[in-house]
């Protein structure tokens, strides 16, 4: 049986031996790695590529969030867990947009703790205690965020390699809005939404509307508390 490969990222010494234990009890899981701070954890995980990151917010050099989006921005498949001491719905939005599939405060149960590891591996999301099983689950949950908290990110690295009226299309698909919808808002035709959301597919990557936005909310394209939430 092939065993979840885990990297573990914390800059205190006797915390990252205490998972270590947790994760070495468990006969399907392996830690593979360790690293204290946040520029040593983005090269070590891009040369031992672990399928599972546990990832402290508060570390030296480069904290915790933007390392996330560092390794998930070249390693998309790797799963972030952030684990961390501050625990509120808005520190568990931005941390989700920056990549992480899951999220836990540091007192969390080591049985817990395995379980959302197993989960993550799985392609599933666990925020606190909610396990979200799929893309369009977590699209759900990033647009009630969005509308609560926005996100603008004005930095040259999140721009968007979209066109002005793809951009405009891509807002009203995060803000829920059918073809019908957006043709309506646009004054163009449905035909048109349609061509502008399969361009949008295309440059991103994605297969469907909802990988769309979570894309753009996670890579802060959507300007922050746009009129039309």
């Amino acid at each position: 049986m092939n065993k979840i490969r885990v990297f573990i990222v914390d800059d205190h010494p006797f915390f990252r031996e205490g998972l270590r234990r947790v994760i070495a009890a468990e006969g399907d899981l392996e830690v593979i790695g360790e690293a204290s701070d946040g520029e040593e954890a983005i090269e070590a995980v891009s040369r031992l590529l672990p399928n599972v990151v546990i990832m402290d917010v508060n570390l030296p050099r480069v904290n915790g969030l933007e390392a996330t989006r560092r390794i998930k921005d070249t390693h998309p498949e790797i799963g972030v867990v952030i684990l961390t001491a501050y625990d509120d719905e808005e520190q568990v939005y931005h941390a989700v947009r920056a990549g992480a599939s899951a999220y836990h405060s540091k007192d969390v149960s080591p049985q817990e703790l395995v379980r959302t590891v197993r989960h993550v591996y799985a392609g599933r999301y666990v925020l606190r205690q909610m396990v979200l099983a799929s893309d369009r689950d977590l699209g759900r949950w990033l647009r009630e965020r969005y509308r609560q908290f926005g996100g603008d990110i004005s930095d040259e690295r999140y721009l968007a390699p979209l066109s002005s009226r793809e951009m405009e299309v891509l807002r009203l698909m995060v803000a829920g809005m059918s073809n019908k919808e957006i043709a309506y808002r646009l004054g163009i035709s449905q035909q048109t939404v349609k061509n502008h959301v399969t361009a949008i597919l295309n440059k991103l990557g994605v297969s469907d509307r909802t990988q769309a936005t979570v894309y753009a909310l996670r890579h802060g394209w959507i300007p922050l508390r746009s009129s039309d939430q």
